[in-house]
Order: structure tokens, then sequence, then C-alpha cells
């Protein structure tokens, strides 16, 4: 399980830290924020004890209305439970009651900086953590942008895939990872490509050696991440094994438990494989469309024959 500090959290967000500054090192586990809202009237059934707890300005509105003793029963049926911190999002005025319980527990209180609403710090906050702790693998493989697609290329140890991204990459198209890449799954159905760091901006050629491409080429060669869309196996030519129906089946490779659509493509000496990975990433952004192009021919074929 991916995990992130307390502290790492205060130094990406320049958050004030107001109370518990020696437990910063707390672990933060969920990749999204809570905001308690029926935990202050004492319905704890689903309160999700293990989240980061937000405090905008209707919570801190209604603590600062109760009385004392009311402050202390509803703050204190909160903290009882230990979430790993609590980020108020209104500023620092009025917060001595609030700092006092979380100092007792041991409870970091942060407090942000940059104006900004309630909803509009979740939002950002939640994409920061869903990408931090999300599970990841690593595989051996090209990740490439392809006309605004995430492309993985796959295939045995010398059969072209880096040289097909070099070509590609002179198309105009982008470089993510090469030779080891990252996959963050970050819902059922979104997996993102990435690179492990080391490898950011090289791009190994046999015969060559390694190149980086943003030196090389400029900042358009590169891209930090991309979305799958599609996963392509390089394979070494086979005679009469190339499939020539007008449609190909649907298939699919498994990482993390998504599903990604899944061709394969043979290598052979003149073959532009580079051309066939653009007219596969164009040929699945049209599918999500709802075009078929084998349809349109058939519809045509049909058509003609009435």
């Amino acid at each position: 399980m991916n995990k992130i500090s307390v502290e790492d959290l205060v130094q990406q967000f320049s958050l004030k830290v107001l109370a518990g500054q020696d437990h910063l090192q707390k672990s933060i586990t969920q990749p999204r924020v809570h905001r308690p809202g029926l935990e202050f009237v004492g319905h704890f059934d689903f309160f999700p004890t293990e989240r980061i707890q937000i405090l905008g300005r209707k919570e801190i509105n209604f603590l600062h209305k109760q009385t004392k003793e009311e402050r202390k029963i509803r703050i204190g049926n909160i903290v009882h439970y230990h979430p790993p911190c609590f980020i108020v999002t209104t500023g620092e005025d009025g917060l001595t009651y609030l700092r006092h319980h979380c100092n007792e527990e041991g409870i970091p209180l942060l407090v942000t900086e940059i104006p900004e609403t309630t909803s509009e710090y979740i939002t950002k906050l939640d994409t920061y953590l869903i990408n931090k702790l999300a599970e990841e693998t690593f595989i051996h493989g090209v990740c490439l942008n392809v006309f605004g697609m995430g492309i993985l290329l796959r295939g045995d140890s010398g059969v072209g895939k880096s040289e097909t991204a070099h070509t590609l990459i002179g198309r105009g198209h982008r470089l993510v990872a090469d030779d080891i890449v990252k996959l963050k799954k970050l819902s059922p159905q979104t997996l993102l490509g990435t690179h492990d760091e080391k490898t950011k901006e090289f791009l190994a050629l046999r015969s060559i050696g390694l190149i980086n491409v943003v030196r090389s080429y400029g900042l358009k060669a590169f891209q930090n991440e991309t979305r799958i869309s599609l996963d392509i196996k390089l394979t070494r030519w086979q005679k009469d094994s190339l499939n020539n129906e007008l449609e190909q089946h649907p298939e699919f490779k498994e990482y993390l438990g998504v599903k990604v659509p899944s061709i394969e493509i043979q290598l052979q000496p003149g073959r532009d494989v580079a051309g066939l990975i653009e007219a596969a990433a164009n040929n699945w952004y049209l599918r999500q469309q709802g075009y078929s192009a084998a349809s349109d021919f058939m519809n045509r074929i049909e058509e003609e024959g009435t």
C-alpha cells in the first residue's frame, strides 16, 4: 500500500501547522478527503476515520456558534478517532479550542494560506492524493502519447520498441517512458502511464545509445504522464499469420484489474510500423465516437445491392 506523510502534504501545499507539530510523520493512506458534517451531531456509522478531515466555512461557523461545552463534545467525538490530520480552509482566527484538542490527541492541525474556496481546495487535494496513493506496477516497454492518446508498446527485447518510438517522436508525438513504464490505477477504468524518474526523458536506441529527447527534439517531444488508451504488442513477422478480416475482434490486456484494448502488430523490413500505430490510435478514437469503418463499408455494399 502506498502512503505519504502529513509532512509531505505540508510541503506540497505550503500549509501552516497550528498544532501537532510533533506528529507530522503520521501516514496518509486514503486517496480522498472527508468533510465532517453528521459527525458533529453524533452520527458516526460511516465515518471514514483514515481520511484527512477538511473544515471549511460551514464547519467552522457551526463550531463557533456552539457553547464551550458543546464544542468540547462535538470536537472531542471526532478527535477520539484520531484521523491523520485536520485542514482548515478559512484561516486560523478563533481556533484556540481546536488547537487544544489536536495537541492533546497528537493530531496535526493545518491551515491553508492560499485564498481559495473549500470545494476548489478539496478537488485539488483529492487529485494529488489519488495520484500519489494509486496502486501501481512496472512493466517492460515504451509509453507514448500519440494524437493525445496514451499508447503502451510491448514486445520482446530487441524487437524494435524504442526505434519505433523514435520514429513516432520524429512525427511530432511524445515520449512518456522508455524501458521501464510505471502504471498507476487511478480508478477501476483509468490507468495512468508515467516514468520512474531515473529514465525520465531518456530513450535507448541500439547502435546509438542513450539520447535525451528533450535536448534533442525540444520540450514538445516529452510528456510526463498519459492516460493509457491502447496496448500494442510488437512481434516478429510470421508468414501467413496476419488477420485480414475487415474488423478485428476486440481483445484486451489487463493491468491492475483495468482492461485496456490490445492489438498485435508484426514487424517486417519496410513495413511502416509507426504509421500503423498512428492508424490504430485514430481507429480507436473513431470507435470511441461510435464509428466503425467496417460497418460503414458493409452498409454501402448493402445499399448498392438494393
